[in-house]
């Protein structure tokens, strides 16, 4: 029998994160965790380090990286504690590694993420940062490195169920017309548009249907997460913004569609569980048990869709016209809506100036051509600068 599949799990600590060891913990036979890593939940990063015992686990900066040896030695683990992106992106790229969870927040995602890619691993893409903000080189190092890029996203792993496996020809080539990407509306979809300069962070992090971290809770809430799988989803299958629909769908059963030119229109289907694309990832093309409730259709009853209401929630427009100009827009897209998220969870703006700023960010900014990772943060780091500028103007 082959030895188990060596496993890195790129923040660990998050929902995804824990969601993957869940589904690890599962087959024993099959997966054993080689790293985690996490940034501020050293409590949480320890007790995982004792139950999965990993070979690394990677933290970022020195003085957590002490409490944490502290705590390993103590309980007489043998993890050896690395620091930093330098640590991140060996754990990503080490050669006894066969697969790897990318699951860190935001850009401090995309070097690791890479560095994976770059050492031809399975990558299991959980960051739609990463290739948001460097698409082009992103997919070329994907090819050049002949690394297998798994979507996690549950709306991208639906879409990769439902295409053919010779997708990859183009979306013309195998008869597709449009790729339907499914929005839950999150919590506030009915709220109306005069109410919103008062919703809370609270609020915006209760969604109604799944259980994620803060900040991509407050993207789901301002459409702005699905405007960066529509950006995602352009690069992972090859389509231009013109062919990728958001359609609200509240129930989130059917995880996304894909429309055909004969017309058919197939879907995926499943409870609203992350477990469910990981297990489909981490086995492909195999299936094997995630630990999801099967699908009762008869308790679920109706299904619901309706079109985004893009003057409510204009963040989706701006990602669609970032994804459509191309080049640095979407990297700084992703940087001031970053620096907006957490601006509103410090409460130090109210909800609807999340789109005021990216906004203005974008207008400011001009758009220019990336051709390295070096342009790609340049253009990261502009966006952040012109967002902190806005803030310093308008934030509370």
């Amino acid at each position: 029998m082959s030895r188990p599949q060596r496993i890195t799990v790129l923040g660990a600590t998050g929902s995804i994160g824990l969601s993957t060891l869940d589904v690890i913990a599962r087959h024993p036979e099959r997966y054993e965790t080689f790293a985690l890593t996490g940034y501020s939940r050293l409590d949480e990063l320890l007790a995982l380090c004792l139950k999965h015992a990993p070979v690394f686990a990677v933290v970022p900066e020195e003085g957590s990286a002490a409490t944490l040896r502290a705590g390993l030695d103590a309980a007489g683990s043998r993890t050896e504690v690395l620091v930093g992106e330098r640590g991140l992106c060996a754990v990503a790229a080490d050669p006894q590694v066969d697969a790897v969870m990318a699951a860190i927040v935001g850009a401090a995602g995309l070097r690791p993420t890479l560095a994976a890619v770059e050492a031809g691993k399975k990558v299991l893409l959980a960051n739609k940062e990463a290739l948001v903000m460097s698409g082009a080189l992103f997919m070329d190092a994907v090819r050049r490195h002949n690394a297998v890029l798994l979507p996690i996203d549950s709306e991208h792993n639906a879409i990769f169920q439902c295409l053919p496996v010779d997708y990859a020809r183009g979306m013309g080539q195998v008869g597709v017309r449009r790729i339907l990407l499914t929005a839950s509306g999150g919590p506030f979809r009915q709220t109306l548009a005069s109410e919103l300069a008062q919703v809370t962070p609270e609020q915006a992090c209760a969604h109604p249907n799944w259980s994620m971290g803060r900040k991509i809770s407050v993207d789901s809430a301002s459409m702005m997460n699905k405007g960066l799988e529509l950006i995602e989803a352009c690069w992972l299958f090859d389509a231009p913004p013109s062919r990728v629909e958001v359609v609200v769908h509240p129930q989130s059963v059917i995880h996304s569609l894909v429309d055909y030119v004969d017309g058919s229109v197939l879907a995926q289907l499943g409870n609203p569980d992350m477990r469910t694309p990981i297990a489909n990832a981490l086995a492909w093309p195999e299936r094997i048990d995630s630990g999801v409730a099967p699908l009762d259709l008869f308790d679920i009853a109706r299904l619901d869709f309706e079109a985004p209401d893009e003057a409510r929630f204009p963040c989706l427009r701006l990602a669609r016209e970032a994804a459509e100009a191309g080049n640095s827009a979407p990297a700084v897209l992703n940087a001031a809506n970053e620096i907006a998220v957490e601006a509103f969870l410090q409460r130090r703006i109210r909800f609807p100036e999340i789109a005021s700023m990216i906004e203005q960010v974008l207008e400011r900014e001009p758009v220019v051509a990336v051709d390295s990772l070096d342009a790609v943060f340049a253009a990261d780091q502009r966006a952040r600068e012109l967002a902190g500028e806005w803030l310093t103007r308008h934030g509370r």
